[in-house]
């Protein structure tokens, strides 16, 4: 199984790359050195730091048919990846 799932496009995730972090999808028992090792061989940066946190699932309902349908969201980790002065990645050439 790989470590990394995707990268996050997100408002947030976008406005901190510009400041040399990329935000991943991580597998959920992956540690901080195999993210690290894994987006330098992928990408061939140097990274400087890895910051992980766990995204818990949350409850959510909606409205089907006249009934309330009530689930709960995965729960996944995600990993936010410093890279050196000057490192950049091109996620959006990877991007479909």
């Amino acid at each position: 199984m790989s470590v990394l799932k995707r990268p996050i496009l997100t408002e947030k995730a976008t406005a901190l790359s510009n400041l040399g972090k990329y935000v991943f999808e991580v597998s959920k028992t992956a540690n901080k050195i195999e993210i690290a090792n894994a987006i330098e061989k992928m990408y061939g940066v140097s990274v400087a730091s890895v910051d992980t946190m766990r995204a818990i699932g949350r409850k959510k309902t909606r409205m089907s048919r006249g009934k309330a349908i009530s689930g709960i969201t995965s729960t996944y980790k995600k990993a936010i990846v410093t890279l050196k002065k000057g490192e950049v990645i091109d996620i959006y050439a990877d991007t479909v």
